[in-house]
């Protein structure tokens, strides 16, 4: 328990100094009061240390921290002049740290962030053994980001001075960054400080991946215990079948995740370097807007979206690229990965069927979606541009539309044939286990399947010679009618509560749902309630309404006996 009121000190020290104006004698405070945490961490660990029978299996199992405590003490004697650390030194006077308070107090706080991330694995052990149910956890786990993210962007220092944000514009943004919805109440890049913009980024990406993902990615990198029961609740959450894969599924979706990520940072910094005079500014706009696209986020640091980068084929291709990697799913990566690699080898690789019915949809869904906007614009807004910007325009959208939620196009302007197919786009969303919405695409295949096997006279549905279980077949079902029956009931209440037209209302109420950000101009202009239903419908469309039935649902039942059938008229 000493431990863990020192920890809630060390949390509530950090977020004093970083987000509140705090006068020279209050930080003098604190900087004590960091070297005394500093200090009971670093004696936490040699007394464990000290009171273990097998001192070498015990920092065998613990290496990163004694590495981090050996790192520690070595800085703070080499400020002492213990050590001759001329490198150390430099930097130090580099970023004008000169004096030994100041330098100490910088080296105390490192060492307890670094010790503070070391226990991140330990919420997995926690959560194991609470034994609660894998549909709950995810239902728990984003309320509890979306309520640090909301405390986090409320600090004075996470909005630009001269500005406020109020508990309600804190809590919308919280949910749409953890949500990776994209829709905006301020906007992000002229209301929040940079401490706001990178509470939003981090939002978008532990919302991306799932708590749990990132804290199992910790306890296995950092050597940390990862049990069967961990390993159970994993499967559960991510849906995959393999119990003794699901570390290396950890370890391979955040090695995909930073190389894709860094990857396109890179080439947009290469696009935007063009537009800026300085290179700092260009660089944390790729990293930012790598993130929020990978992570089909939607949120950019520019008030227009990407309008002003319409006619930029290189920024045009990278930020989908990004989308459609980011929305296929994590498993069907994996997959194409293995499967790409077995062919290089010479070997024969398997695609699973979910990944050949993601990237059939997807495909079909890319280019029919351009198509039609093409079609649908032609005297619209698309009737000003050049070809090559007509083509551009139509691909952009076609792609962001189902989960993304950035626009090169402005969306109140289009026609309301392209406003009922982005609609539509909306609502099947992204495929399952990737950062975006919707119903998905699988869902969507399943049901057209099923309906074309009812049609075909089969009562089996059938694709790529193989049989999707009847099982499959009613979730499918389910989460559509789960889907359509919220989206009804939010819209009918958002009708009452909102001065618009229901095109717009049925719009922003399904880009929620779809988590897909894109508007016609309704966000900031929503009333208190219309916030909270917006609110709901991002968390409901985030989770799945099929998970929140499960979560609320009672347990599964034996059927230990079964009625006789009788005939009911249909259609």
């Amino acid at each position: 328990m000493l431990m863990v009121g020192v920890v809630l000190l060390a949390i509530f020290s950090l977020i004093l100094k970083y987000g509140f104006y705090l006068s020279d004698e209050t930080r003098a405070i604190l900087y004590q009061l960091d070297m005394l945490i500093a200090g009971i961490f670093v004696a936490e660990f040699l007394l464990k240390l000290a009171l273990s029978g097998e001192r070498k299996v015990f920092l065998k199992g613990n290496r990163i921290d004694f590495f981090l405590v050996f790192l520690f003490l070595f800085f703070i004697l080499s400020l002492r002049g213990m050590f001759a650390l001329s490198a150390f030194t430099h930097l130090r006077q580099k970023i004008g740290i000169f004096s030994w308070p100041q330098s100490l107090a910088v080296i105390c706080q490192i060492y307890i962030i670094a010790s503070l991330l070391l226990r991140l694995p330990q919420l997995n052990k926690i959560i194991a053994i609470l034994r609660i149910k894998p549909p709950l956890v995810v239902v728990l786990t984003f309320i509890s980001i979306i309520a640090v993210g909301t405390l986090l962007l409320l600090l004075p220092r996470s909005t630009i001075p001269g500005k406020a944000t109020t508990f309600m514009d804190a809590l919308f943004t919280a949910t749409s960054a953890t949500c990776v919805t994209g829709l905006i109440v301020v906007d992000t890049g002229s209301h929040f400080s940079l401490l706001g913009q990178l509470v939003i980024l981090f939002l978008i990406q532990v919302g991306g991946l799932g708590l749990m993902t990132f804290t199992s990615f910790f306890a296995l990198s950092l050597g940390k215990g990862f049990g069967v029961k961990d390993r159970v609740l994993l499967r559960g959450i991510l849906n995959y079948g393999d119990l003794g894969k699901i570390g290396s599924l950890i370890l391979s979706i955040f090695a995909i995740t930073f190389i894709i990520e860094a990857v396109g940072a890179l080439l947009l910094y290469t696009q935007f370097l063009p537009y800026h005079e300085s290179s700092l500014s260009p660089a944390y706009s790729a990293i930012f807007h790598s993130i929020s696209a990978f992570c089909n986020a939607g949120f950019s640091l520019f008030s227009d979206s990407f309008r002003r980068y319409q006619s930029d084929t290189g920024i045009n291709f990278i930020m989908s690229s990004l989308i459609v990697l980011g929305g296929l799913g994590f498993i069907v990566i994996v997959n194409l990965w293995r499967w790409g690699y077995a062919h290089l080898k010479g070997k024969r690789g398997f695609l699973s069927l979910q990944s050949k019915l993601v990237l059939s949809v997807s495909f079909l869904l890319i280019a029919g979606g351009m198509g039609l906007i093409l079609l649908g614009e032609k005297g619209g807004a698309l009737e000003s541009f050049s070809l090559k910007e007509k083509l551009l325009g139509a691909y952009f959208q076609s792609i962001t539309a189902r989960t993304a939620g950035f626009n090169t196009l402005n969306i109140g302007t289009l026609s309301i044939f392209s406003a009922l197919l982005l609609l539509i786009f909306m609502f099947i969303g992204a495929s399952p286990g990737s950062t975006g919405g919707g119903v998905k695409t699988s869902t969507f295949a399943t049901l057209f399947l099923t309906i074309k096997s009812m049609i075909q006279g089969k009562s089996r549905v059938e694709v790529f010679k193989r049989t999707i279980p009847r099982l499959i077949v009613y979730q499918a079902l389910s989460v559509v009618i789960l889907a359509l029956g919220w989206i009804a009931f939010s819209t009918l209440f958002l009708t009452l509560t909102e001065h618009a037209s229901f095109m717009d209302i049925l719009f922003e109420d399904l880009s929620a749902f779809g988590t897909v950000g894109l508007s016609r101009g309704l966000t900031p202009h929503l009333t208190m309630a219309g916030r909270v239903i917006i609110i709901l419908t991002m968390l409901i469309g985030r989770i799945g309404p099929l998970t929140l039935a499960l979560t609320i649902g009672v347990r599964r039942v034996s059927e230990l006996y079964e009625y006789p059938e009788e005939r009911v008229m249909i259609g």
